[in-house]
């Protein structure tokens, strides 16, 4: 699921929630509120005597709602700060030797080492996502190769060149990367 629809879809549940648990406190707290609404005061409750005993000899059902329900909570938390992390690296910290350092915006390196893959022979795309910390990033790799692609000559040619290069030019100890190769659709030829 696309970024933006994932956290669209999250503030969406959370404004629905929100807004069901804000009109259950003002009806506990005697507000007006519409016929329809399922709880009308303060005196009305969530659930009834006869919902709250029905299980009441089985001692199993409450430990067993709450745990439940915690791991919901557990759940959604994850979620929520699984959109809150960044999945891109800003910046890539260069060891100058002079005690300094520089910084290098990661999409930059990201262009230059996508820039670099295109130019080989037998790639016709190429996507590249830089992670990891800034002192130690990981490379995302994407690749569409052609029909007439020989995938691991590709490979080979792109680690000796571009990942090399972006390594040696990054002054880096190591930059793992994974790559992922996909042929370009193309349509069958036809046999005359």
């Amino acid at each position: 699921m696309p970024q933006k629809v994932n956290r669209a879809l999250l503030g969406l549940v959370g404004l629905v929630l929100l807004a069901l648990g804000g009109a259950v406190l003002a009806a506990g707290l005697g507000a007006t509120v519409p016929s329809w609404w399922p709880f009308s005061g303060p005196d009305d409750v969530l659930l009834s005597e006869a919902d709250r005993t029905r299980w009441r000899d089985a001692g199993w059902w409450w430990p067993a709602v709450i745990a439940v329900l915690v791991v919901l909570v557990l759940l959604a938390l994850w979620w929520l700060l699984a959109q809150l992390r960044r999945a891109r690296l800003a910046e890539v910290l260069v060891d100058t030797g002079d005690g300094e350092g520089a910084v290098v915006r990661g999409r930059a390196l990201e262009n230059a080492l996508a820039g670099e893959a295109q130019t080989l022979d037998g790639v016709e795309r190429a996507r590249v996502t830089l992670t990891g910390r800034r002192q130690a990033p990981r490379a995302r790799v994407a690749l569409r190769l052609p029909p007439h692609a020989q995938p691991a000559g590709t490979l080979a040619g792109f680690t000796r060149g571009p990942l090399a290069h972006a390594r040696a030019s990054a002054r880096l100890d190591a930059l793992p990367a994974e790559v992922r190769m996909r042929e370009v659709k193309h349509r069958a030829r036809r046999v005359s």
